[in-house]
């Protein structure tokens, strides 16, 4: 198989790297300035499971000359994704499928809509990744799952090499036959824990110390279980309280990657997370408080001066 990275950030870093040390053919499609970057200190990963160097990536600046693409990576931020649909419908109509790996659901229609039902896969990560001061991959703790599998029957077979492909990749690899329930439920948790933490300015730990307003979290989880049923995916009670369980259980100094970004002054996801989950509760005329408020209150940090 052909891999291609699409814009190799940590995410894109990290895994295309594990492909490529299995063996793998990878490309990655890059900006001119991060070809540069990359030409002038490699590229590599330092990792809890292992470091590795990346010798001789293939970069390009140029899906045209890429030949022969089986599946895209795509794992940028949600308001980044519209700038790649020009690299992408070059890659479709190579014949490559799209793996989208964003945060969020709003992005799997739009894609849809925009190259195919039966070109965008689906596909979610499990990750602490970020890229250092010399763009290499910096990823901690124990997570470095991919999630990937078919949202139209045609797919079965390209997920399958995918799942072949993957096994010895060095990462944790897990083929799903119900990826919109695996994406509802990442969406669920994770809309949670960005929220009160980018809303109030504060890791999970001193959210878990005030009732109120970890029980915020719990409100939003639970909009996003009836939004997920309107849309015809059953998230259940018990998978509310693993997700909550899961945000217990958080070492008190973890936060999301939304409120690092708030920190560092950097552009915020809240539209494409909360934001998306507005709208969609809007079109199926439900009612989603937690979120509105949560939305409103980041809202004034999304975009630096």
């Amino acid at each position: 198989m052909n891999i291609v990275i699409l814009g190799a950030g940590a995410l894109g870093v990290y895994f295309g790297g594990r492909w490529l040390e299995s063996g793998a053919e990878v490309s990655f499609l890059v900006r001119e300035k991060r070809a540069a970057q990359i030409e002038a200190n490699g590229l590599k990963i330092n990792s809890t499971h292992g470091d590795y160097e990346l010798k001789n990536p293939h970069i390009t600046t140029e899906p045209d000359k890429i030949e022969s693409p089986d599946i895209v990576l795509v794992g940028v931020k949600g308001f980044h994704l519209e700038g790649t649909f020009n690299q992408l419908q070059t890659l479709t109509e190579k014949g490559a499928y799209i793996l989208p790996v964003l945060n969020g659901i709003e992005h799997i229609e739009i894609l849809q809509n925009k190259f195919g039902k039966d070109r965008v896969l689906g596909g979610l990560s499990y990750i602490f990744a970020a890229l250092n001061d010399k763009g290499h991959a910096e990823q901690a703790g124990n997570m470095h799952h991919l999630y990937f599998g078919p949202l139209d029957p045609s797919q079965e077979a390209i997920c399958e090499k995918l799942e072949h492909m993957s096994k010895n990749s060095g990462f944790i690899s897990k083929k799903s036959s119900d990826m919109m329930y695996e994406l509802w439920k990442k969406y669920m948790f994770i809309s949670a824990l960005s929220g009160v933490t980018t809303a109030a300015n504060l890791p999970i730990g001193a959210v878990r110390e005030h009732g109120e307003t970890f029980h915020i979290a719990k409100m939003i989880m639970r909009e996003i279980q009836s939004l997920a049923k309107h849309y015809g995916t059953v998230i259940s009670d018990d998978d509310v309280e693993a997700a909550l369980q899961n945000a217990r259980s958080l070492d008190s100094e973890a936060t999301s990657s939304m409120h690092k970004d708030r920190r560092k002054g950097l552009r915020l996801e809240v539209d494409h997370i909360q934001g998306g989950a507005v709208r969609m509760a809007e079109e199926k005329g439900l009612e989603v408080p937690s979120l509105r408020t949560v939305l409103g209150l980041i809202k004034p940090f999304e975009t630096p001066e």
